[in-house]
């Protein structure tokens, strides 16, 4: 146990106990002691207070342990003489033991350095004042600045202390309340590798770092092998650690002063004030700041080969050690003087004497002075209420960038902050949605092939409906014809309609689209290839036994079998549309970086895309029923693919078209279905697919006619022009004969019996045969 010696030889003696911390996690007590020191000597020299007295202080170390704080608290109350204030401690952690039992022997406690907000705590803490402002001051400060700079995300990491802990929580509830998010906590007990690495993983960008000065060093070391720095990042860190803290030597951490000084380039640190920026204004003591700073830059020892005083830790906190004996001295003179209007003397107090305790804390409730560390008052709490000083690291040093007054949630800010990157970073990567959509040369393309195809269609109606009293064209069913360039016009705005998207219609608007595309496509494929289904369909009926059999072609029937088409395609897309209407949905894509590099910015590729609740099972009806037609037709086509009718002369053209169509869809519908997020590919699959299904089978079922039409111009010189597809008059008479007999035939069979009956219907067959050929 040490003493100070400041007597006088009249003088009564008022007796102090003081805790410093001189070595251990934060050993402030290097910087803070020589403060105390020089107050006390300055108190005892001022005549106006504690006329009669002098103070003088038996001090330890607690080597910022509790135990051990615990143990020279004990020394201090059982050895005499008899303590009537404690100064100290300068750790949270040795405080919350302290001060939770210094009310059992009446001592207020004033500290110098504990920054824990739980000790704010009232009822746990009756009697503690502190001139080191609590730690949850810096977190309005840090709030303010988020708020400024436009960050809403933050993450967190602490050493697993309770003063971090509880200062975490009180940062939690601020920030919640102005709609921040506290995106990424870690802690960490010896070693925050771990904790560093989670920060990387989870794109940690502006961190709140909440550890001693010795934790720091590990901390920023892991920091630098990560790469957790840099323009994309902002770190907040304590304010009171040393200038050079990361200069220290430290045999705990693998890295060099260099490889700290550039982990910790361009971070912020958040502290009380700790020095008046008024610096030639004389205080309390009749120094000024600037006057202090010069003389506790002599008194304090610097470590072996340093010459900085900033090396000495706790140097930083000297003048709150230096206002907190002032403090004591002037509520002990405010004290006194009510004492004496009692009857009763400092002198008189021992540690059951709560009515001389009750009049100390009042005294030092109502303290209300300027020191060389600023204005000296304390709220409610016995915390210390001042401005929140904001520093910024360039080059190794920290330089003033802004004050904070949270009583006034004034900000003071200086416009001298700096940025790594010469940007100010943001909260997180920004993730900018980028719309896939159809490259507009391949649109631009598809729909000039569409428009060309519909233009096409156009004339060949046109070329359709003037000729049609020319045989050639009337004996081709040329209505069932025009059904299917109808049909071909349908699926060419079909192509206009699947190469729409988000670069050309608002996403409300969608949903309707998806609906359109549906019908059209069914509609113009029923159409295009119904009215093909229905020649050969007719074919196959007319060249084929039935129970039965049919006298003559009828066109009434070719429409009956579109009809029929339309109608299930009406029923299908009705209940679906109905039932579980087609919507818009977004398909995401792995993130990717911009051509032109940007740290804070990735793309999200993103594919608008139909969709229903029940879609697999809608397109598994529709595949099902075109599949079903596309193989009905095919085999059709190939039962006909020899026959001739005078009905229906470009029926082997018909089939070629029905081949074609076949081997189209059944590549196109699966392929789409694969590669349906390369919207590129899967728009110019299908637009292709129309394209060529419609062009051949106008091209195999009009050019013929055409050229056939501009070779004989007049009217009944194309009689015999058609080798394959057309009759002559005379096979048209014979087969008009042939017609009358099989009538004929047809009641003489009705009138003999059986086994006639069956050598007969033989023979009607053989007649039918006959006639086809």
């Amino acid at each position: 146990m040490q003493k100070t010696q400041f007597s006088n030889g009249t003088d009564k003696t008022l007796f102090i106990g003081g805790i410093f911390p001189m070595t251990g996690a934060w050993a402030g007590g290097k910087g803070c002691r020589p403060a105390v020191i020089m107050a006390l000597q300055a108190v005892n020299d001022e005549p106006d207070i504690l006329p009669g007295y002098k103070l003088e202080m038996f001090y330890n170390d607690s080597e910022c342990q509790p135990g051990l704080g615990m143990n020279v608290l004990y020394e201090l109350l059982y050895n005499p003489p008899p303590k009537i204030m404690l100064l100290g401690p300068g750790c949270s952690v040795v405080s919350r033991f302290v001060g939770q039992a210094a009310r059992m022997w009446n001592l207020v406690v004033l500290s110098y350095g504990s920054s824990s907000p739980a000790l704010s705590n009232r009822e746990r803490f009756p009697t503690f004042f502190r001139t080191h402002p609590s730690a949850t001051l810096h977190n309005p400060t840090r709030v303010k600045l988020f708020k400024k700079f436009g960050w809403n995300r933050i993450a967190t990491i602490q050493e697993t202390q309770e003063v971090f802990t509880s200062t975490i929580e009180d940062l939690e509830d601020r920030v919640n309340h102005a709609n921040i998010e506290i995106a990424v906590r870690t802690s960490f007990l010896t070693d925050p590798a771990n904790a560093v690495r989670n920060l990387k993983r989870q794109d940690a960008r502006i961190i709140v770092g909440l550890f001693y000065e010795n934790m720091a060093r590990r901390v920023f070391c892991e920091v630098y092998k990560q790469k957790l720095y840099g323009p994309k990042y902002v770190w907040f860190i304590i304010g009171w650690y040393p200038d050079n803290w990361y200069a220290q030597e430290d045999s705990n951490i693998n890295c060099t002063v260099d490889n700290l000084k550039e982990a910790l380039e361009g971070h912020f640190t958040t502290e009380g004030l700790m020095l008046n920026p008024d610096g030639e204004t004389p205080t309390i003591s009749g120094l000024t700041s600037n006057q202090f700073k010069e003389i506790i830059e002599q008194k304090v020892e610097r470590p072996d080969g340093q010459h900085d005083p900033l090396s000495v830790t706790g140097y930083v906190e000297a003048p709150l050690a230096y206002d907190a004996v002032w403090a004591l001295a002037l509520a002990l003179n405010k004290t006194q003087t009510s004492l004496t209007k009692k009857g009763l003397s400092l002198e008189d107090f021992d540690y059951s004497n709560q009515a001389i305790m009750r009049e100390i804390y009042s005294a030092m409730n109502s303290t209300n002075f300027t020191g060389v560390s600023g204005r000296v008052a304390f709220n409610s709490e016995g915390d210390r209420i001042t401005w929140t000083q904001i520093e910024q690291m360039w080059e190794g040093k920290y330089n003033v960038v802004g004050l904070y007054d949270f009583g006034s949630n004034k900000l003071d800010w200086f416009n001298n902050e700096r940025w790594p990157g010469g940007k100010k970073p943001e909260d997180k990567t920004i993730v900018r949605p980028i719309l896939r959509t159809v490259s507009i040369g391949l649109f631009i393309a598809m729909c000039l092939l569409a428009s060309f195809g519909i233009i096409t269609a156009i004339l060949l109606l046109a070329f359709n409906c003037v000729n049609v009293q020319r045989r050639i064209i009337r004996l081709s069913q040329p209505h069932v014809n025009n059904a299917m360039l109808v049909g071909c016009i349908v699926c060419f705005c079909c192509i206009f309609l699947q190469g729409l998207d988000g670069a050309h219609i608002q996403r409300k608007h969608f949903s309707s689209l998806c609906q359109v595309r549906s019908w059209v496509l069914c509609i113009g494929f029923s159409l295009a290839y119904g009215s093909m289904f229905s020649k050969v369909w007719t074919i196959y009926r007319l060249t084929t036994h039935r129970k039965k059999e049919i006298k003559a072609l009828r066109d009434w029937e070719m429409y009956l079998v579109l009809g029929i088409f339309l109608v299930i395609d009406l029923i299908i897309l009705t209940a679906w549309q109905v039932i579980d209407p087609l919507y818009v949905d977004i398909e995401m894509f792995p993130l990717e970086t911009p051509e032109v590099a940007d740290k804070d910015m990735q793309y999200e590729p993103q594919l608008e895309f139909c969709t229903s609740k029940y879609l697999n099972i809608w397109l598994g009806v529709v595949f099902s029923y075109k599949g079903i037609l596309l193989l009905f037709g095919i085999l059709l086509a190939y039962e006909t693919r020899n026959v001739k009718v005078v009905q229906v002369n470009d029926s082997r053209f018909v089939g070629m078209s029905i081949y074609n169509i076949v081997v189209l869809c059944i590549i196109t519908a699966p392929v789409t279905l694969i590669i349906g997020s390369h919207q590129d590919a899967s728009f110019a699959f299908v637009a292709v697919a129309i394209l060529l299904s419609s062009f051949l089978a106008m091209g195999l079922i009009f050019v013929p006619k055409i050229m056939e039409v501009m070779r004989n111009p007049h009217e009944g010189a194309e009689s015999t022009a058609l080798t394959d597809t057309n009759a002559t008059r005379e096979e048209e008479e014979r087969h008009n004969r042939l017609l009358q007999e099989n009538e004929d035939l047809k009641k003489q069979i009705a009138e003999v019996s059986a086994p006639s009956s069956s050598s007969l219907h033989l023979y009607l067959i053989d007649i039918n045969r006959e006639k086809s050929k």
